[in-house]
């Protein structure tokens, strides 16, 4: 008879948490750890209470559209070293917790627009070893306003907008070494951005270089100053453009006279060939 009450619970406490440990997996409290299984896709079913998920060093190249929809509990996902190129829309629509996201080592070339949208708790966001990562979407990050770390290195970024970063209040860590950075006119907004809002001690500014122009490559990106883009903010007055056109009047002018006197030149030397053969005859 005493046994009915703790048969009853346990049965409830067996049904809130769903799935028992997935194949492959150890399960420990509400974390469940299933790296480096060399898994091809992801467990089909997880306890509904799974507060931290390790899929990490596997070989999964696609998640299902809604996987994390039942899993409103979990706060850490750490999907690093697989062969991800893109991830499906909505898959956060259910991680309202989603605190900590490990995107690292994968295959992305590009983060869209509202990739992340629905995980707007994130606290920590790592897209770090992306090699192929060439673009980031001026609204990649919108929603994300409490994020705090984001990390870009390592990728093949050459450039990032602005609108990209402006959007995220809480930033304090921004990590951006490792990419193939063009120091071009278009970088200065970013570069005066980064001077005001990021703290040096939580970010790789030594480690982040200019590749290109050929007279910044290896200048850390912090180290380049106002007059280091003094060239993009020349402006012609009135007088330089009359002088350009008087230049260029007077170039046309030689032209066409360097022209009329190489005819003139060709045709007497025509009229004497003929007039010496005439002679001969």
């Amino acid at each position: 008879m005493l046994l009915g009450p703790w048969l009853v619970a346990a049965a409830a406490a067996v049904a809130a948490a769903g799935a028992g440990c997935p194949v492959l997996c150890s399960c420990r409290g509400q974390a469940v750890d299933c790296s480096g299984q060399r898994l091809f896709s992801v467990p089909p079913e997880l306890p509904l209470d799974t507060g931290n998920l390790s899929l990490a060093h596997n070989r999964i190249a696609s998640i299902p559209p809604g996987y994390l929809g039942c899993y409103g509990q979990l706060r850490a996902l750490d999907l690093r070293n697989n062969s991800l190129a893109a991830l499906p829309a909505g898959l956060f629509r259910g991680a309202r917790r989603l605190a900590h996201l490990d995107l690292s080592y994968n295959n992305f070339s590009l983060v869209p627009a509202d990739m992340f949208r629905e995980a707007s708790a994130l606290l920590r966001l790592d897209l770090s070893h992306n090699p192929g990562l060439r673009r980031v979407h001026p609204q990649a990050f919108r929603g994300l306003a409490q994020l705090r770390e984001l990390d870009l290195s390592y990728g093949g970024l050459a450039a990032l907008s602005l609108d990209a970063l402006e959007g995220l209040p809480g930033l304090v860590g921004l990590r951006l070494g490792g990419n193939p950075w063009l120091c071009g006119c278009a970088m200065e907004p970013l570069l005066k951005w980064l001077r005001g809002r990021i703290q040096r001690c939580s970010s790789d500014s030594q480690q982040a270089e200019c590749w290109a122009p050929p007279e910044l490559a290896g200048a850390p990106l912090l180290s380049l100053t106002e007059e280091s883009f003094q060239a993009c903010h020349l402006t012609l007055t009135l007088d330089d453009y009359l002088f350009i056109a008087f230049v260029g009047f007077v170039v046309s002018i030689a032209s066409v006279a360097t022209n009329f006197l190489l005819g003139i030149t060709a045709n007497c030397c025509h009229r004497w060939s003929k007039a010496s053969e005439d002679e001969d005859v």
